[in-house]
């Protein structure tokens, strides 16, 4: 990497982490379209969960599409047509996809409303693909997972309001006593996502963003001159299965959740919105935590920070649902397990594979409080999950693509392609909870994922470590 840059470029990254704002807005809303779908078109428990399907396999057909025309040029394609392209051309074809929400909610076709879905993730995928290594890209090699955490915390942002805008979009305001559920009530807010699509890929294409990172061109070892693919990095192999299972666990908990409160707690459709935007807000509450190494090296200011950056992000989430006047009084109890979060980062001192390892953990651990409590702890200890996912994104691909140079952005691409679990496991867990008839035990099917993503942690350390990548060194480097 150029030893020059040693610092976060935040000319060009605030204008980046605009994209995965939109990534969490559209994602966590389909928590919301979930139940009402299964409402309106008396769908079961794992029929919902197409919603969640839909979605997230469009990753795995963009990726296959991007893999199969870079084939037909004989040259990578984001290499090609460079890095703003590739962000513009994503956020037009998911600009698309919104428009197919005017016709499905005029015909209230759930296949149409699928298409719509589809096509946004499909344009997702390219610029998920260019996003993710350019953040890391954007700034020094040893604090890329905690810039791509910070890109996370923006994303969490839109998933924490997305939840919200949509419910008040289909029910009204939060105080109102009607629970009629309205379809076509949905067109507008995804029409003017669509306009919003259009309209920041007009400003990527104007900004100072670079065609094509200085830095993933220079970094290279030894490996790299003798490896002609990606796939030859068995940190990027394991690391796909990691990202699959990752997304799978943090969208099931998320898209399940619902059902869970209706059928179990006796809670209505229109009320559990709040609860969505907390488990969302609680990825953007841990994400702004891990993110305080990009801001600053002096240690000092980190160590402040590391304890006002969650509750700062924790009263965005009081302050946007005050907004949408929703009672406060159940979440104030949640500022006290935000300190398990506070402690578990610490405690990774700021190495990937530390983090990954501790967090995967407290997410078994969440878990299975979830599924041998009742009432209001169960709710608390699922939307924990999210504090607990919060960080392992940015550590599972900052471990994936490390170390793989000039083969980053077909790694990047390769990663992208397994966000397909959100959908796969998503649906599983709703097949399980169909077939075993208790949603609460579902729960099961993210221990396993949690349990896969703890043993990465331990593996991909040794491999990185044999081929001269040690993110202790480096970061006892920075500091």
């Amino acid at each position: 990497m150029n030893s020059d840059n040693v610092k976060t470029n935040w000319g060009q990254f605030i204008p980046l982490v605009i994209v995965f704002f939109f990534w969490g807005f559209v994602a966590a809303s389909n928590d919301i379209l979930i139940p009402v779908f299964k409402e309106t078109f008396k769908l079961s428990q794992g029929e919902s969960q197409l919603v969640s399907l839909a979605f997230y396999i469009a990753y795995t057909v963009g990726s296959l599409i991007y893999m199969g025309i870079s084939m037909l040029l004989k040259q990578d394609l984001v290499n090609k047509i460079g890095y703003k392209n590739g962000l513009a051309l994503g956020l037009a074809i998911s600009a698309l996809g919104t428009l197919l929400f005017y016709p499905a909610a005029n015909l209230g076709s759930f296949p149409l409303m699928l298409s719509g879905l589809f096509t946004v993730a499909l344009g997702f995928s390219l610029q998920q693909t260019v996003a993710n290594p350019l953040a890391i890209a954007l700034g020094p090699i040893a604090t890329g997972s905690q810039r791509l955490t910070l890109a996370g915390g923006i994303n969490n942002l839109g998933t924490t309001i997305g939840p919200l805008i949509v419910s008040f979009a289909i029910f009204g305001s939060a105080n109102s006593s009607t629970t009629t559920m309205s379809i076509e009530s949905v067109k507008i807010p995804y029409l003017v996502l669509g306009f919003a699509f259009l309209m920041v890929a007009v400003l990527l294409k104007f900004s100072s963003l670079p065609d094509k990172p200085q830095a993933m061109e220079e970094e290279s070892n030894d490996l790299v001159s003798t490896r002609n693919s990606a796939l030859n990095y068995p940190q990027l192999i394991l690391g796909m299965i990691a990202i699959f299972v990752y997304v799978g666990v943090e969208v099931s908990t998320a898209s399940n959740l619902p059902a869970y409160m209706e059928k179990n707690l006796g809670f209505l459709t229109k009320d559990i919105a709040p609860y969505i935007s907390l488990y969302w807000a609680s990825l953007m509450i841990g994400r702004w935590t891990g993110a305080v190494e990009a801001f600053t090296d002096n240690m000092s200011t980190q160590k402040i920070l590391r304890f006002i950056a969650p509750y700062i992000a924790f009263g965005v989430f009081l302050f946007v649902n005050a907004v949408a006047n929703h009672d406060l009084s159940p979440f104030y109890i949640y500022g006290f397990i935000i300190l398990v979060l506070i402690a578990a980062d610490i405690a990774s001192k700021g190495n990937p594979a530390r983090m990954l390892l501790i967090f995967s953990s407290l997410g078994i651990a969440a878990l299975i409080v979830g599924m041998l409590t009742t009432g209001m702890t169960s709710v608390y200890a699922f939307t924990s999950v999210g504090l607990f996912c919060s960080t392992l994104w940015p550590c599972i691909f900052t471990l994936a693509i490390s170390g793989l140079g000039k083969h980053t952005s077909q790694g990047s691409s390769f990663l992208i392609m397994m966000i397909m679990g959100g959908g796969i496991i998503s649906w599983l867990q709703g097949f399980v909870a169909d077939e075993i008839n208790n949603i609460q035990y579902s729960y099961i099917v993210g221990v396993f994922c949690f349990a896969y993503l703890a043993f990465y942690a331990w593996k991909v350390s040794g491999i990185l470590k044999s081929q001269g990548i040690n993110f202790d060194k480096k970061l006892s480097g920075e500091h």
